[in-house]
């Protein structure tokens, strides 16, 4: 069983949090500007550990995905970005995070864990379960050449 109290791998600086994204806020995505405009810099593409269900939030706009921890049992790897934001910026982050979305810890393939969006369960009731694309970016290319 991996470590779920890891620290991220990579060495960040001091006062520095690491947050990892999955749809919107991906690079080149409508909202990543809310990552880069602060001052944040991509540390590194990964994946989640398997422990995860990536779905389709109904009536979001830009579009975005919620992510919700289900275990081992029925999750799969979901591909992210992790983020680095200093403490103030990622303060103001999380303060725009719309409901049903929050931030928590995930868990990534390494064991290591970083914040970042995880969405409530209710949520996910109406929302199309995009888990077997394995990420946002796919699913967006699949749905585009559909």
């Amino acid at each position: 069983m991996q470590n779920e109290h890891a620290p991220l791998s990579l060495a960040l600086p001091e006062e520095t949090i690491a947050v990892a994204v999955v749809g919107a806020h991906l690079s080149g995505m409508p909202l990543n500007h809310e990552l880069t405009t602060p001052g944040g810099t991509l540390v590194v593409k990964t994946q989640t550990a398997p422990l995860y269900r990536l779905y389709e939030l109904p009536g979001t706009t830009p579009r975005k995905p919620g992510l919700l921890r289900v275990g081992a049992e029925a999750g799969a790897a979901i591909e992210v970005e992790v983020w680095a934001l200093s403490a103030a910026a990622f303060g103001t982050f999380v303060s725009r995070i719309p409901q049903p979305l929050g931030i928590g810890t995930l868990v990534l393939e390494d064991g290591s864990h970083a914040k970042g969006f995880l969405v409530e369960e209710i949520a996910t009731r109406d929302a199309e379960d995009i888990t077997r694309f394995g990420g946002w970016r796919a699913w967006i290319a699949a749905k585009v050449s559909a």
